[in-house]
């Protein structure tokens, strides 16, 4: 048996710049050993405060769990970083192996008897303890999160309960390396110039720099990333190719053989029914929803259904024009979905006088970053300062220095821009390390937190900018907004730290961030030819702004579907053929055949890769109908940059993670809570 003391001191002890981890000293071969020594060290810490002689209270019990267990967090955290972000076969064969093992051992925690009896002895005298408002959340939390795992059950019931979730941990990672590996093998190379039709420059240098990726010189390659498959399908003129890689793009997980994912969503429903019946609740959909804003499915549901019925519609009038331009060209085919984006482009293009191409040399990567920190700065008070030449986990990773309006350093951020096959789709905020004030057994007090964000741009050629799409744009200002809610973090408690919220609550930092990339003022200033440097033009932003709600029927219509079937798979009993039960359920809605889901089930990590988003998809409309009402806060004044209504944004919802009930934490923000109509406006959809 491995300890602490024998192995590579760079993945416990990080002295890198300011506490960076020494990423370049780390090791793949590490990673076994060092889980090995790490879980017997925090076991050992567990032992050590559940057979504490003395009787328990907040500082012996609850404050020691929040501090135990540091070598792990800190294996773990560049464990799962590199798993996503710049995997490979080692790291994919550990994670398979680790994924069990760690749900082995934090059931082995959730049930451990003496521990949960002194949970459960302060858990009963809470009202004595003399605890503040965070204290008392984080003993909350603790003890829910026992009573989840199983405390209360027989020891039978406990080891049925502790396979299922080791079970289910890895179902999920299989799922996950399964859509990677689909996405990975999946390239469609184009060369000729007939094949090329209506691609603009800006896409032609991206799958070109993909091809070379690829080892294939003089060739253009359309991947599975969403930075290339969606301009793509979005500019092709020819229909036989947007249709051939719109396929391969919604057959993710779905191609038979080894990566194929059908038989592991049922298995993980199953699993996940099991697992709500075990712990007392009507389904997983109700044990996932006791502790989030929404609480049960029906309100979900109720939310889901609302928009809907004014979603479908509007996209059904949205079809008929696509289809009327379909015909004006002299074609005969109906709309499909590897149509829509193509023809929506075409209508936003004759409707508003302005397309995707000409829009996307205004929007550099490097100009967008540079505005996500000056909003930051103008709003919070944050300076951003790059350090070149730090080593990170990829040469792309850029590390940056957070330093407060005294020039004080409160964070460090990492930012993982474009897309590499080592890496897994979509995008993320992350952590590190999460901030906190507690006394640690080094001798210090307290942490900074160092925050990650990753995305999957396209990488320009050498020598040449990275220029986004207006969701790309959107993308980066959304993870920033993620970012910010762990930088600005100020709790006492680790456990409540940052994105330490409600599943529903967690998207309003991000989500109200990107309402900021299209204040006038911004895009004036930061939406620069890369040419030129000339602004964006005034004719050219005010269209811009007039189509913010353009094709919103589509996009809602997307989204919607994905989280209406998501809370059908976990809310129906004995789901049995999932693929037919989400077909039925979109049938049953009345899902239009030019759309479909925006994450297919073979493919939906946010739901089967891991427990994260399980029945909690809807959160990311929960959330958006508190961050338009947060955004009027600030549009009521007069100005977006509203110094008092910041401050309160900062104090109340950005700082204060999961240290207050979030229906608190918004009313104290806003004096109230809003209702979905100015999530309705924002998209176009109020009646």
């Amino acid at each position: 048996m491995n300890d602490i003391a024998s192995l590579n001191p760079a993945l416990v002890n990080w002295t890198g710049h300011e506490g960076l981890p020494r990423f370049e000293a780390v090791r793949d071969e590490d990673f076994g050993p060092a889980f090995d020594a790490a879980l017997a060290a925090h076991e050992a810490e567990i032992d050590a405060i559940a057979r504490n002689a003395e009787p328990p209270s907040f500082g012996n019990t609850v404050v020691a769990l929040e501090i135990a267990g540091d070598e792990l967090s800190r294996v773990s955290a560049l464990f799962w970083s590199k798993a996503g972000a710049h995997t490979n076969e080692t790291i994919q064969a550990l994670e398979r192996e680790i994924a069990p093992k760690m749900s082995r051992h934090y059931s082995k925690i959730g049930t451990n008897p003496a521990l949960f009896s002194r949970i459960d002895a302060l858990w009963e005298r809470r009202e004595d303890l003399g605890l503040d408002v965070e204290a008392m959340r984080v003993l909350e939390r603790h003890w829910k999160s026992f009573v989840k795992s199983g405390a209360k059950l027989d020891k039978a019931d406990q080891d049925r309960l502790a396979a299922i979730n080791e079970k289910l941990a890895s179902l999920g990672a299989r799922f996950g390396q399964n859509v990677l590996a689909d996405e990975k093998a999946w390239a469609l190379l184009l060369s000729s110039e007939e094949e090329l039709a209506g691609i603009p420059d800006f896409l032609r240098d991206a799958m070109a720099a993909a091809a070379r990726e690829r080892g294939e010189e003089d060739k253009y390659a359309v991947t599975l990333s969403r930075s290339i498959i969606e301009p793509f399908l979005t500019f092709s003129e020819i229909r036989e190719l947007r249709e051939q890689a719109f396929r391969a793009w919604a057959a993710r997980g779905e191609n038979g053989g080894e990566t194929d994912n059908r038989g592991i969503i049922g298995e993980t429903l199953s699993l996940r029914a099991e697992k709500a019946e075990l712990l007392g609740y009507e389904n997983y959909a109700a044990l996932k929803l006791d502790n989030t804003m929404a609480k049960t499915p029906d309100a979900v549901n109720g939310l889901l259904m609302q928009v809907w019925e004014k979603a479908v519609a509007r996209a059904r009038e949205e079809e008929a024009d696509l289809a009327r331009l379909i015909a004006e060209e002299g074609r005969n085919h109906e709309v499909m979905p590897w149509d829509w984006r193509h023809y929506a482009e075409k209508l936003r293009a004759q409707r508003f006088s302005f397309s995707e191409s000409e829009l996307k040399p205004y929007l550099q990567l490097e100009k967008i970053i540079d505005a996500c920190f000056a909003i930051g700065k103008r709003l919070f008070g944050l300076t951003a300062v790059e350090k070149k030449g730090i080593p990170a986990y990829h040469p792309d990773v850029r590390v940056y220095e957070i330093r407060d309006a005294s020039g004080k350093l409160t964070a460090l951020f990492l930012g993982d821009y474009f897309a590499r096959p080592s890496k897994r789709s979509g995008a993320w905020m992350s952590s590190f390390q999460s901030q906190h004030r507690l006394a640690l057994k080094n001798g210090e007090t307290g942490e900074i937190p160092i925050v990650y964000n990753v995305c999957n741009f396209a990488k320009p050629a050498e020598g040449k900018p990275a220029l986004l799409s207006i969701d790309d744009a959107r993308t980066l200002f959304h993870e920033f907004g993620h970012a910010l809610h762990g930088m600005l973090s100020n709790v006492t408690y680790p456990s409540v730290s940052g994105t330490g919220v409600a599943r529903d609550f967690v998207e309003l930092p991000s989500q109200l961030y990107e309402h900021w990339l299209t204040v006038p003022e911004v895009l004036r200033t930061y939406a620069v030819h890369y040419r030129t440097g000339e602004p964006m033009p005034q004719a050219l932003l005010d269209k811009v702004l007039a189509a913010r709600t353009f094709n919103s029927g589509f996009a809602t219509v997307e989204f919607t579907a994905s989280a209406l079937v998501d809370m059908a798979y976990h809310t129906t009993e004995g789901v049995g053929d999932p693929m037919a039960l989400e077909k039925a359920t979109l049938d049953k809605i009345g899902l239009p055949k030019s759309i479909v889901m925006r994450h297919r089930s073979p493919h939906f990590l946010h739901v089967f890769s891991g427990d994260g988003y399980s029945a909690g998809y809807y959160s990311y409309m929960w959330s958006e109908v508190l961050d338009a009402d947060a955004f009027a806060a600030f549009e009521e004044t007069g100005d977006p940059f509203d110094p008092a209504t910041a401050a309160r944004l900062k104090d109340n919802i950005y700082s204060v993670g999961g240290s207050v009930d979030p229906e608190d934490a918004y009313k104290a923000f806003r004096g109230k809570l809003p209702s979905p109509e100015a999530m309705l406006g924002k998209r176009g959809l109020a009646a």
